[in-house]
């Protein structure tokens, strides 16, 4: 039989959580339901586990981490993660674990920007930065992405045991996607609707820093898994700057025979080196990716490997 978890990650949700449990144990009865109490200083933890939850702690701050330790933690055959500020409706859940049972799927966004989220979220900026995001990945990275920054997902063991957790904050959706884009990862995405939090439920995603926090790790993940792209891009750059220096350098050398200007040239040069470099560090790096994708194609195959023969084990 396939085992299912349900993941929770939590700080502060002592209004919601033992809702967002029982909502869960009832559409998944056959699921393991954990909750990771994140530090909290109210009664999170108490909460989930009289509501039937295996509750486990991480200490450090941030919803990355709680990922990580989520990942590394729980064997399963389907992660279904959740928020715990009761946002997402539970309906949608069976639908999205059959997916990746079935096969159909590595990754299940619950998509809200289809669905109730530009209406029912209050909070102001979030509409605009979830806009950005979304154009930025799909431009970025020649995704069609609907949602990016949605905290209903399901996942398969493959994406799960090789997804490299790096982010320790909120940028772990963005990370997630960008990951599973990049390794060809077959995404699938569903309407979920959207509600905003309970009455005297707070946000912990701070509009601000946590969004400059996501659009620096766009960027430098476009850095990591498109490095000729990005250092091509410099290298253009440096070229054009190098040209424009240039030109009216060598304009007035064919005219008077002088240089009269050699801190122009002198830059103009530097910048022409600095193209140069960067085009060469852009042609290396992108050969390294490229290993580092035939080596985990090759891990994948490994770890599918591995599984079906436990699965053979087990039928005999």
């Amino acid at each position: 039989m396939n085992k299912v978890a349900v993941l929770i990650p939590c700080y502060n949700e002592e209004k919601t959580v033992r809702k967002v449990v029982e909502d869960y144990r009832r559409v998944l009865p056959q699921a393991d339901i954990y909750v990771y109490d994140n530090n909290s200083t109210d009664k999170t933890a108490e909460l989930a586990a009289a509501a039937g939850a295996i509750v486990r702690h991480e200490y450090r701050q941030g919803k990355g981490n709680v990922i990580r330790s989520m990942f590394r933690q729980i064997d399963a055959d389907c992660y279904l993660m959740i928020d715990g500020d009761d946002t997402y409706p539970a309906e949608n859940a069976p639908e999205m674990v059959r997916m990746i049972l079935d096969g159909e799927a590595d990754m299940v966004n619950g998509d809200r920007l289809s669905s109730t989220y530009f209406t029912e979220n209050k909070r102001p900026f979030h509409n605009a930065g979830n806009r950005l995001v979304r154009g930025l990945i799909n431009r970025l990275f020649a995704a069609e992405v609907r949602d990016i920054m949605t905290g209903y997902r399901a996942f398969s063991r493959g994406f799960v045991k090789t997804f490299p957790v790096l982010s320790r904050g909120f940028e772990i959706e963005t990370e997630m996607t960008i990951h599973a884009v990049d390794k060809n990862f077959l995404i699938r995405e569903i309407p979920v609707g959207y509600r905003d939090r309970p009455e005297g439920s707070v946000s912990k995603l701070n509009t601000y820093s946590d969004g400059a926090k996501v659009l620096c790790t766009i960027f430098r993940l476009y850095k990591d898994y498109k490095p000729f792209a990005f250092f091509g891009t410099l290298a253009l750059l440096f070229l054009l700057a190098a040209v424009a220096l240039f030109v009216p350098v060598g304009l007035e050398f064919l005219r008077t025979g002088l240089v009269p200007r050699f801190p122009t040239l002198i830059v103009s040069v530097t910048c022409g080196l600095c193209a140069l470099l960067s085009f060469v560090a852009g042609v290396i790096l992108d050969v390294v990716v490229k290993k580092h994708r035939q080596l985990f194609e090759l891990l994948l195959t490994m770890m599918e490997g591995g599984s079906r023969r436990e699965a053979d084990k087990l039928d005999r």
